[in-house]
């Protein structure tokens, strides 16, 4: 089944016609994903490789059956294109814009919550379903399909960790790059009970880093509702206090956010965590058995 994304899944990309929208929709639809109309105001009437442009969401969804929206939209404007979206109907929405004010998020994100919709991001990857369907700039090579469904705050730890994966003859069922700003429309604890009801998914693997407490309410809700197998790894033990390291919402103050203390609260909830990329294949190949 996968979660989010599939083969069927019809995509509309905001931003389609900029030079990002425009390279990352060509390897969408490369890859098997349906990308099956643009959006970009005053390119109305235009296509690209036989792709419909829009000036509006509200125009695409009239011609279209949409599933989901991939924004490559410049972060001044993207929140007002994520609730042109979510006006339009469409229930998942995929922000790949990094910058975003932090004010114009906690403006926006309370109007999104009254929509049905769904957002991973902003600041993300994307997604992707091995063998199915991508949403993003995730690049497929490293992915192959598989039992193991994998969430995380980091892009590039993403690629690493499923390239191990994959090279140990391990695939990945779906894998969710929720994003490093301080405000992101979907957390582990959102997106883990997606995981929990996928036969595909036998294993999960939680990718954190420094900052934040996304890992320890993630080591709560598993503690408590998890029955699945989980194996984690955390970005930054030797990370100093007080630097941000990466992603704006890397940031540590005092002992709290560290990687140790996320380490300690994820352990002690019976999750095996890994110190480096390359022992997660270890700890997942132990968690199949």
């Amino acid at each position: 089944m996968a979660i989010l994304v599939n083969e069927r899944t019809q995509v509309v990309v905001q931003g389609i016609t900029g030079g990002e929208g425009a390279f990352h929709t060509r390897q969408m639809v490369a890859y098997g994903t349906k990308v099956v109309a643009g959006v970009t105001p005053g390119k109305g009437g235009t296509s690209l490789d036989g792709i419909p442009v829009y000036d509006s969401v509200a125009e695409a969804a009239e011609a279209h059956r949409l599933d989901a929206s991939v924004l490559f939209v410049p972060a001044a404007f993207a929140p007002d294109a994520l609730l042109e979206a979510a006006d339009a109907g469409i229930p998942l929405l995929v922000c790949i814009t990094e910058g975003i004010a932090l004010h114009a998020m906690l403006r926006t994100y309370p109007l999104l919550r009254a929509y049905p919709v769904r957002l991973i991001g902003p600041n993300c990857p994307g997604l992707i379903s091995p063998g199915k369907a991508k949403l993003g700039v995730i690049p497929p090579a490293a992915f192959t399909p598989g039992p193991v469904g994998i969430l995380s705050r980091s892009g590039t730890l993403t690629y690493e960790i499923a390239s191990h994966l994959s090279a140990s003859g391990i695939g990945q069922s779906t894998v969710v790059g929720i994003g490093g700003d301080p405000i992101i429309g979907s957390t582990f604890t959102d997106l883990l009970p997606l995981f929990e009801d996928d036969p595909e998914t036998e294993v999960i693997v939680l990718v954190g880093e420094i900052g934040g407490s996304a890992e320890e309410e993630a080591a709560a809700y598993l503690a408590h509702k998890g029955t699945k197998p989980v194996v984690a790894y955390i970005a930054g033990f030797s990370a100093p206090p007080g630097k941000r390291m990466g992603h704006a919402g890397a940031i540590v103050t005092g002992s709290e956010g560290t990687a140790q203390a996320k380490a300690e609260r994820l352990e002690k909830a019976g999750i095996p965590v890994a110190r480096t990329p390359g022992e997660v294949a270890r700890l997942v190949r132990e968690a199949l058995r």
